[in-house]
């Protein structure tokens, strides 16, 4: 780490102009169809407006992830996830979270000015409490971490799923507290003098939650996920397994997972005129979510041939992610007193 003794007060200019877009995922297993159209979608369509810092958040990974080996390879698989769907690494800087430490760093001095009881409130918390889990420090702690990761880029925008809102609202309060305590008199800070932005939380509301292949929100832990590069063959084994109601009528989690790669005026005439016929309606979704993930899956292959040009992009954008943050993080040391 730089030591704050030889580091100068200097801001350093990286600014593009645009707004910075900062976001994350965890390296804990291979994404699927709900995590592309909850979240990773917006990366590729918001990353020509926005200055797009997407971090693989393999720090947060630890919680759950505890072997070395597995914990890299997810961390390498989903950087050439990000790259084939769509983010141009010349344009989006895609970096590990644990390549910038001063995370890290500013994580555990706003540790020192938040409170357990606030951290209680935490929904990763609730819920590890509300399942009898035994509940390490840092699924505790994730929320302060995660402003952290928020905060060190001074982030205009923060791209989450609507279930994910709470770790902005987090990093809200805790920029306020820091800027009140730190620059300001305790009781309040004038704007001009604030150290963080005040993040604003971007969520696409008709795509906030995905259903799985059991009508309940798609996710990992549910086991109702279809993995976002899926073969053809997996495809069919999952679609075909979807839920559906015996009233005769339009089968709803069909219907719902469809209007994600069909325009609904079209999927309105199908529906009507095969109605009651599940495994038509099925077969119509097959086709179109093969026709979807089939590319994505043939560019993903052609990334994973070349693993070091990936692990390249990876350890440059660390590199510049330290650059790009230094300045600030010479201002937090100065107003928290580490620096004398």
């Amino acid at each position: 780490m730089i030591s704050s003794q030889h580091m100068s007060n200097t801001p350093i200019t990286t600014t593009t102009g645009k707004k910075v877009l900062v976001s994350g995922i965890k390296s804990t297993g291979r994404p699927h169809i709900g995590n592309y159209f909850g979240a990773m979608k917006q990366y590729v369509e918001m990353q020509h407006e926005y200055d797009t810092r997407i971090f693989i958040a393999d720090l947060h990974s630890l919680t759950s992830v505890q072997n070395g080996s597995e914990l890299a390879q997810a961390t390498l698989d989903l950087a050439i996830d990000y790259i084939a769907i769509g983010l141009d690494p010349e344009k989006v800087t895609i970096f590990k979270q644990s390549d910038l430490p001063e995370v890290t760093e500013l994580g555990w001095i706003f540790n020192c000015i938040t409170t357990m009881p606030y951290l209680m409130r935490a929904h990763s918390f609730k819920d590890a409490e509300a399942k009898n889990k035994e509940i390490n420090v840092g699924v505790f702690d994730y929320p302060m971490l995660m402003a952290a990761d928020i905060l060190i880029h001074n982030a205009d925008i923060v791209p989450v799923g609507k279930d994910q809102k709470q770790h902005v609202e987090f990093a809200r309060d805790t920029a306020e507290k820091f800027n009140r305590i730190f620059r300001g008199d305790g009781k309040s800070c004038e704007p001009e003098n604030a150290l963080f932005k005040l993040p604003d939380v971007h969520i696409i509301e008709s795509v906030e939650t995905v259903p799985g292949i059991d009508g309940q929100k798609m996710s990992k832990s549910y086991n109702n996920h279809i993995p976002l590069f899926s073969t053809d063959e997996e495809l069919k084994k999952l679609v075909m397994s979807i839920v559906t109601d015996s009233n005769g009528g339009k089968p709803m989690n069909v219907y719902n997972m469809h209007k994600l790669f069909r325009d609904e005026t079209y999927l309105e005439k199908l529906y009507t005129k095969n109605e009651g016929k599940y495994k038509i309606l099925k077969e119509a979704l097959l086709e179109d979510m093969i026709a979807f993930i089939k590319p994505l899956r043939e560019k993903r292959e052609q990334i994973a041939k070349d693993p070091d040009k990936v692990r390249n992009i990876l350890a440059r954008n660390g590199a510049l992610m330290r650059e790009k943050t230094h300045a600030l993080m010479y201002e937090v040391r100065k107003a928290t007193g580490l620096i004398v």
